[in-house]
Parts: C-alpha cells; structure tokens; sequence
C-alpha cells in the first residue's frame, strides 16, 4: 500500500512538472505507462488533478463573481416627484 502512494505522489510530481512544460496529458499518460507505472495509480493521480483543477476553477469563478458584484455601481432610488414635493 505505501508504494502505492509513493508512486501517485511521483506521478503527481511528474504531470504538474509535465504539464507547466506544456505536454499534453493524453501524452503524459503514456510516458507513465512506458516508464512502468500502474494504469491505477496513474488514474489516482489524474483524478486527483482533476479534482484540484474544478476546485481551483470554482474558486476562481466566485471569486469573478465577487469582484463583478463589487464593481457594480450603486444606483440610488430616484424619488417620485409628489415625494421631492412634499417629502
């Protein structure tokens, strides 16, 4: 079991590095594969990159939605006219 977890650790090392350089993941995961890692422990890994990347994009989302919201200019209520007459 803790070889298991070494070599999703070392597959999750190789695709972040892998990927910064710009390598395809289809790509990747048959360098994996040739170098002799299990078809698991690179699903294991891919899934937790999966899982990072929705993660960080739903952050990022909220967070545009956030600032969009923030940016939204204030519109004040316009008073009717009998309210400006009478108060």
């Amino acid at each position: 079991m803790g070889r298991a977890r070494d070599d999703v650790k070392e597959i999750l090392d190789y695709i972040h590095k892998n990927l910064k350089k710009g390598y395809k993941i289809d790509a990747l995961k048959w360098a994996l594969i040739k170098q002799g890692y299990s078809r698991t422990a690179i699903s294991d890994a891919f899934e937790i990159i999966e899982e990072s990347r929705a993660k960080e994009d739903k952050e990022r989302k909220e967070a545009e939605v956030l600032k969009a919201v923030e940016e939204m200019p204030v519109i004040e209520e316009k008073k009717s006219f009998w309210k400006r007459v009478f108060g």
